[in-house]
C-alpha cells in the first residue's frame, strides 16, 4: 500500500529543513504558522494549506514535486527563487534565536538595545585602535 501523502510531505520537509540547517521553529516562524502545527506536519498527521505549502517551498528552497514526492517533469529538479536577501540558513542558531527574542520587545526596549551594542562596538572598535598605537609605541 502506498503511503499516504501526509507522510511523504512531512519527511521531505523535515530532510529539507534539516539540510537548510533551520529548526521547526525557524520555519513555523518564516511560514506563519504555529510551531506545534509545523510539528504535526512534519510527523506526516497533517497536509498543509495551499498557501502554507507555497511558503515552504520558498523558505526551505525545494520544488513542490519534491515535497509531494512526485518527480521534475524534466527528470531534474525545479529551480525556485530564493528568499530575497542573504540566505536565512546562514544564519547561526544563536542569531535566529536572538532576533525571535528581539521581536517581543517593545520600541524602547529595543532602542536601549540597540545603544548597548552600538556602545559595545564603539568599545571594541577603540580597543583595538589603543593596542596598534601602544604596539607603536612600543617600536
Amino acid at each position: 500500500m502506498d503511503k499516504p501523502l501526509s507522510s511523504i510531505l512531512g519527511a521531505a520537509v523535515r530532510t529539507a529543513r534539516v539540510h537548510a540547517g533551520l529548526t521547526q521553529e525557524d520555519v513555523a516562524e518564516r511560514i506563519g504558522m504555529a510551531s506545534e502545527v509545523y510539528g504535526r506536519m512534519e510527523r506526516g498527521q497533517m497536509l498543509p494549506r495551499v498557501e502554507n505549502l507555497r511558503r515552504l517551498c520558498l523558505v526551505l528552497n525545494v520544488p513542490p514535486h519534491e515535497l509531494l514526492g512526485l518527480e521534475s517533469p524534466d527528470g531534474g529538479k525545479g529551480d525556485l527563487p530564493r528568499e530575497e536577501g542573504r540566505s536565512r540558513s546562514e544564519d547561526s542558531a544563536d542569531m535566529r534565536r536572538l532576533q525571535r527574542r528581539l521581536r517581543r520587545l517593545n520600541a524602547t526596549q529595543v532602542k536601549l538595545l540597540s545603544l548597548i551594542a552600538g556602545a559595545m562596538l564603539n568599545k571594541g572598535r577603540h580597543g583595538k585602535t589603543r593596542r596598534k598605537a601602544a604596539s607603536r609605541e612600543s617600536e
